[in-house]
């Protein structure tokens, strides 16, 4: 599940990032409004947590303007302050919900959980394609033959696949889906990952498989 923070106070988002990543989310971070509204515009996320004070442009207009755009993005904002108008301004610009610092992190996490799981509920949470199965609740990977829990990496992977059937997933969209639009992470890394699932496909005689067509990306197609 991929998340964009914002957050200008960058001890405070590099201590949330490594919480984050600790807890299986990739994490897009950035410092002010104007980058936090360029990210978002792009809808490539799960789910979004923004401090409402950050220069550039504060969150409830970052907030604002992507409602304005159509996207539906779950937001959480952050903030320091507490008082209720500003609670109320931050829902009726559009948030999902509202956490006022300090706060402990089993708090965010359940909240991010939270508000990731109503976005959820408007989607499918079952993908299909021949014999497969992959259940985005659970991140079972499943035929008739067997299953396997998927992890996140492989599951966030496999569910590009199967959201997008016999279309072509670039190497570069991968990496930045899911490991982040500022990773060190190489091309070699998606494909040692989609190696474990091609592994599992076989080993529950999926009847559909991962295709790679060379410098151009990677396809879900059914074999028979």
């Amino acid at each position: 599940m991929k998340l964009l923070l914002a957050e200008d106070e960058k001890d405070l988002s590099k201590a949330l990032v490594t919480i984050l990543k600790h807890n299986n989310y990739t994490v897009d971070a950035v410092y002010d409004g104007a980058d936090a509204f360029d990210y978002l515009e792009t809808g490539d996320y799960d789910g979004a947590i923004l401090d409402i004070m950050m220069p550039k442009m504060d969150g409830i207009t970052v907030l604002k303007k992507v409602r304005a755009k159509g996207v539906s993005t779950p937001v959480l904002l952050l903030t320091a302050k507490s008082e209720i108008d500003d609670r109320v301004t931050g829902l009726d610009a559009g948030a999902d919900d509202y956490l006022t610092k300090p706060f402990a992190s089993k708090e965010l996490l359940a909240r991010i959980r939270a508000m990731t799981r109503r976005q959820e509920v408007v989607s499918e949470s079952v993908l299909h394609l021949g014999n497969l199965s992959l259940n985005r609740s659970t991140y079972e990977l499943s035929t008739e033959h067997g299953s396997f829990r998927l992890a996140n990496k492989e599951f966030q992977m496999m569910e590009m696949l199967l959201l997008h059937p016999r279309q072509l997933v670039s190497t570069e969209q991968f990496l930045e889906r899911i490991w982040g639009y500022d990773t060190d992470a190489e091309n070699q890394t998606v494909w040692v990952y989609l190696s474990y699932l091609r592994k599992k496909l076989n080993s529950l005689n999926a009847n559909v498989q991962i295709k790679a067509s060379r410098s151009a990306g990677y396809s879900l197609e059914v074999t028979q």
